[in-house]
């Protein structure tokens, strides 16, 4: 029963690997890195935006985020980024609503959004009190 649930998932699940794979290869770094200028709080929308429609997972997310880092973006942006990236999944939502229903679907990725741009403010707020200690 579960094989023959998994064979009806497969189209839609190769699918989505294909697309964030295309996404994540087709974007360079320095696009990203170019978004990120001006206000902490905006940067950290704009990152956690950019993380949920890029998508992927853990391991390409430290090569990125060093990346971003070395090219200048704040902790801020890409913390947000990141959290966005490995959390929220617009790309992969289709894949998401077929095997976990859409009302939950929606509203994980919805508080996995808000939880990004969360733990970005709390980061900077740690930020600040370490730089000033």
């Amino acid at each position: 029963m579960s094989a023959k649930a998994f064979a009806g998932m497969f189209p839609v699940l190769l699918g989505t690997i294909l697309l964030v794979s295309l996404v994540v290869t087709s974007i360079p770094v320095s696009w990203y890195a170019s978004l990120f200028r001006g206000n902490e709080y905006v940067n950290s929308v704009i990152g956690s935006l950019l993380g949920s429609v890029s998508a992927g997972n853990p391991i390409v997310s430290y090569i990125i985020g060093g990346e971003l880092l070395e090219r200048g973006v704040s902790i801020t942006a890409v913390t947000a980024f990141l959290v966005a990236w490995v959390t929220v999944g617009l790309v992969q939502l289709p894949a998401e609503i077929a095997i976990l229903g859409k009302r939950f679907a929606l509203y994980r990725n919805g508080l996995a959004f808000i939880a990004s741009i969360a733990v970005a403010m709390i980061i900077m707020a740690l930020m600040r009190v370490l730089s000033y200690a």
